[in-house]
């Protein structure tokens, strides 16, 4: 299998457990605090190696306590970090609160994510050739993430793109894309089309095709996914039903497990189907890369469910 090259955010994610969301103004105790190595680019690094992939990852931290527990969460993993590097000042968090139902809001803090530049990734690439895809998100620079796709598509590698958080995408990037993963908010904001169900995202998904990306997925929450390739192949795949605790890193888990899989020459379809599996079990445990789950957990929980 070729490696996956993640170029993206490293965070500390800060998470308190919360009976319900504070209204504005409104003051409420946590039951409790936890400190999780987060982070969307290095949850979906961790994803795409629990789930089988070798992978390699471009980030900064800061130099603050917190930035050899993030390195050493991604090394834990078998992540080539190499080429993560020391910023000045603090490394990238987030504030999470939780409620009962497993829902999250989430204030993010770029620190040395917002330091990591063009030439810092540029300098980590090593080969292409050796590179099945690359994953990027909206957590560093756009220079940057710009940047990697055009060397990467000009190289023959894949461009594996998730724009969360959710922004407008310039009309001459998306020929630039491989396989565009959106959910129903980054949906709306990409095509301008509310997306609510299947039919709504073979729309939006309509107006990505068009504009030039090869293939896209969009998540749809309890209500499954949707993909398309720019052959016009289609395929819908339901969620797992499974009790939420934490939906924190599910969408980073989806992603990551699907380019591994995709990676280790699985089809769109059958991909998609372990990606949910993935992103299932991962919402069932607290914390970003603490709730990914392994390959053979993936695998082992799809037989269940077959079974069942």
């Amino acid at each position: 299998m070729k490696k996956i090259l993640v170029v993206g955010s490293i965070n500390m994610d800060i998470v308190s457990q919360v009976g319900k969301f504070p209204l504005p103004g409104e003051t409420i105790s946590s039951a409790a605090t936890s400190f999780f190595p987060g982070g969307k680019g290095a949850n979906q690094a961790v994803a795409a190696a629990r789930a089988g992939a070798e992978c390699v990852m471009i980030g900064a931290v800061g130099e603050d306590p917190f930035a050899q527990a993030l390195i050493t969460s991604l090394q834990d993993n078998g992540i080539s970090t190499s080429q993560v590097l020391r910023k000045q000042g603090t490394s990238g968090f987030a504030i999470i609160t939780v409620n009962g139902e497993g829902e999250n809001h989430i204030v993010l803090s770029e620190g040395a994510n917002g330091q990591l530049t063009d030439k810092d990734a540029a300098a980590g690439y090593g080969e292409w050739s050796d590179i099945y895809a690359v994953l990027l998100q909206n957590e560093i620079p756009w220079e940057t993430t710009l940047s990697v796709m055009n060397s990467a598509s000009s190289s023959g590698s894949k461009v594996f793109y998730n724009p969360a958080p959710a922004r407008a995408i310039p009309e001459d990037v998306f020929p630039l894309i491989d396989t565009l993963i959106i959910n129903e908010t980054e949906a709306a904001v990409v095509t301008g089309l509310t997306v609510n169900d299947v039919s709504s995202a073979q729309a939006a998904a309509e107006v990505v095709m068009g504009k030039g990306t090869k293939n896209v997925i969009i998540t749809l929450g309890e209500k499954g996914c949707f993909y398309q390739n720019k052959q016009g192949d289609t395929a819908t795949v339901p969620a797992f039903k499974v009790k939420p605790v934490d939906t924190t890193a599910a969408g980073d888990t989806f992603f990551g497990a699907f380019a591994a899989a995709s990676a280790d020459g699985c089809q769109a379809e059958q991909a998609l189907i372990f990606a949910a599996g993935a992103a299932a079990l991962a919402v069932t445990k607290e914390g970003a890369q603490a709730s990914i789950p392994t390959k053979a957990e993936i695998e082992a929980f799809l037989q269940s469910e077959q079974k069942n």
